[in-house]
């Protein structure tokens, strides 16, 4: 069964990627639909602590997500346990599990948004634990918004979830916001586009902040390469020695 995004306005059925199903919208086609200054701006940093649905604060630390990507940096993203409690819930259990470590972005698309958590990688796959109810809320999906991806059936996330590259609110109401990206969308705005890509990004570690992981060892990023520079060097090799 492929999660995909599925676009249900204007009469309008755009496929998303496997197990997790997400609009297919185009670049154009998503910035049309976002529009608006206050939501492409970056989001704030997290606060000390959150309220829950039970009126109880939690410390921040411990709705902190940090994914730490081949692309070179972590991700933090806070967690919305008041907006989604059982899909934070689901997040958390499997993240300390291990289970999104190693895991890639399957389906990326320029000016919409990167999906993961399918341990096949083709969209199709899922955790062993049975898929959710639907948690759908007020939260926009705008640029660095956390999402879960499902299938058709509203009641079918699992364990996919999309990050946003850019607002598309035609998706509010319709699929799971359950959280933020607050820092390092830079490494996010890096995964590798395609579906699927290429050469696709990885997650190499999860972690929720209260459980003090250190992130691995990134790779140093690769040098800028000045195309002039680089014809050059190849005429100079090319050119008859003396």
């Amino acid at each position: 069964m492929m999660i995909r995004l599925l676009l249900a306005a204007a009469g309008l059925s755009l496929a998303a990627p496997a197990m997790a199903q997400l609009p297919h919208e185009s670049a154009a086609g998503s910035a049309a639909a976002s529009a608006s200054a206050a939501a492409k701006a970056e989001p704030a940093a997290p606060q000390t602590q959150i309220i829950t649905s039970s009126n109880m604060p939690v410390p921040v630390q411990e709705n902190l997500l940090h994914l730490d990507l081949s692309t070179g940096g972590r991700v933090s993203i806070i967690l919305r346990p008041d907006a989604a409690p059982m899909h934070v819930e689901r997040i958390k259990l499997l993240v300390r599990r291990g289970f999104y470590d190693g895991l890639v972005f399957h389906r990326v698309i320029e000016g919409f948004m990167a999906q993961t958590g399918d341990p096949k990688g083709t969209g199709e796959g899922g955790s062993e634990l049975p898929d959710l109810t639907a948690e759908f809320n007020e939260l926009p999906h705008v640029r660095g918004a956390v999402s879960m991806a499902r299938t058709q059936e509203p009641n079918s996330a699992n364990s996919q979830f999309f990050i946003m590259f850019q607002p598309l609110l035609r998706l509010d109401r319709t699929y799971t916001v359950l959280g933020r990206v607050v820092s390092g969308m830079q490494w996010v705005d890096a995964i590798e586009r395609g579906e699927p890509p290429a050469n696709p990004s990885r997650i190499l570690q999860a972690s929720i902040a209260a459980d003090n992981k250190a992130p691995p060892a990134f790779a140093p990023p690769k040098p800028a390469v000045d195309p002039l520079a680089a014809e050059a060097a190849k005429l100079l090799q090319a050119a008859p020695k003396p």
